[in-house]
């Protein structure tokens, strides 16, 4: 299952991926925002971010203007590894070598073409494991270091 949300910004292109994975068939959650209205993109990423670690949803996506804010926002959960892809070499690398749970993407920076082959890569790139395992085991160590 994915979590998928976006703040006002991304609320279109939000759209257009739900579209992308209906059409393929893949089960999702939608954390919102459901209107242009504006919202707080830390509240979306919030709800969406704890559903994955909560075990409701496997992977996220999260869109907002630019990526960054609802990036940082997400990151700021403890488990959420967000990467914030604007190009397919970063998406599929994110997964491969990050094993990163949460894509984000900025609606203002790409387009709707470039967003769905970013999805498309990101969802079907796998976790190389190996030494790379051992550097996201260090990001855990770090972030339980630093957690509450």
């Amino acid at each position: 299952m994915i979590a998928i949300a976006a703040d006002h910004g991304g609320f279109k292109l939000k759209g257009i991926i739900i579209k992308y994975l209906q059409s393929m068939n893949i089960k999702y959650k939608d954390y919102g925002s459901f209107t242009e209205d504006a919202v707080d993109y830390p509240d979306v990423a919030l709800i969406a971010s704890e559903s994955i670690i909560n075990g409701k949803c496997d992977k996220g996506i999260l869109i907002c203007g630019t990526g960054i804010g609802i990036s940082i926002a997400a990151n700021k959960v403890t488990g959420i590894r967000a990467a914030l892809c604007g190009d397919t070499f970063s998406a599929r690398m994110s997964r491969l070598h990050n094993d990163a749970n949460v894509l984000t993407m900025g609606a203002r920076v790409i387009g709707e073409g470039l967003a769905i082959d970013i999805v498309n890569i990101w969802l079907n790139t796998e976790f190389e494991g190996g030494k790379h395992a051992r550097r996201v085991d260090k990001l855990k160590d770090i972030e339980c270091k630093y957690s509450i």
